[in-house]
């Protein structure tokens, strides 16, 4: 047991910080009264009055890409910096914690997801609504065939006037939103045909069915990726729209901002 002993000290024994991962407020209480390190909680809701906190906005499954999320973060709020080694702490099989992973924070590759969601002018949760939906077509597909799709959130006014209809606007003189589940399942009947979504700050599907049309001239994606892509990559250098999109041909979800690539995500990883 004694090396047993020594391996756990090796893991948590040079930690300069701890990042708890949706605690509990007894969880939370324990450790912060248990170690004198900085504690940072990652959640979807400061529930337990954390001094440090960062938002989860989406509940990644994937326990990399999680981490990979809340470091991201907490570099970005300052509570942390690249070199800072942290114990992440979380519960994966009940309501305590049972699982500790060491990492040192610079060790992760800077994927700008958390880019997607500060950054942006829409709101978190719209985002979030859009990714599920994206995510929900990457992974169903359409009919259980794989289906591309492009959503334009944000600056709705302006990605218009860079667009035009390729055929009637079911959305017209709608008030509907992103995230309702009944108009998630038009979303995904919709994708099967040509042209971008085109959402609001606040949610609203604003239109379907829209041919983007800025230039595309000094836009550079990586080679491989089509005209989908291209538009996205595009529209958001003219906007201050971001742009998701799923690719049909190899099934991954690509976000694009400020004219750039920001992160790449597989739909079976959540």
């Amino acid at each position: 047991m004694s090396g047993l002993g020594d391996l756990v000290s090796n893991i948590i024994g040079d930690a300069d910080a701890v990042f708890l991962f949706s605690p509990s407020a007894a969880n939370h209480e324990t450790f912060v009264h248990g170690t004198d390190v900085p504690i940072v909680v990652v959640a979807e809701e400061n529930n337990v009055d954390a001094e440090a906190f960062v938002e989860l906005p989406i509940e990644f499954t994937n326990i990399t890409e999680r981490i990979r999320f809340g470091l991201e973060g907490g570099v970005d709020h300052g509570h942390i910096d690249s070199g800072t080694i942290v114990l992440c702490a979380m519960n994966l099989f009940d309501d305590s914690v049972d699982s500790l992973v060491r990492v040192r924070a610079g060790e992760f590759t800077h994927t700008g997801i958390y880019d997607l969601f500060v950054n942006s002018r829409a709101e978190s949760s719209v985002i979030r609504n859009v990714l599920e939906v994206v995510i929900g077509l990457g992974k169903k597909g359409q009919k259980g065939k794989p289906v591309g799709a492009l959503f334009v959130v944000g600056d709705a006014g302006k990605v218009m006037n860079k667009s035009r209809s390729l055929s009637y606007n079911p959305f017209e003189k709608s008030h509907v939103h992103v995230g309702d589940p009944i108009v998630d399942v038009m979303l995904k009947e919709f994708s099967r045909l040509d042209g971008a979504f085109v959402i609001s700050d606040a949610g609203k599907i604003v239109s379907a069915y829209r041919y983007l049309e800025p230039s595309a001239e000094g836009v550079d994606i990586p080679k491989g990726l089509g005209t989908r892509h291209m538009a996205a990559g595009a529209i958001t250098r003219d906007t201050n729209a971001i742009a998701i999109v799923l690719s049909e041909s190899d099934g991954l979800v690509r976000a694009f901002s400020g004219g750039e690539l920001i992160f790449e995500l597989d739909p079976e990883a959540y």
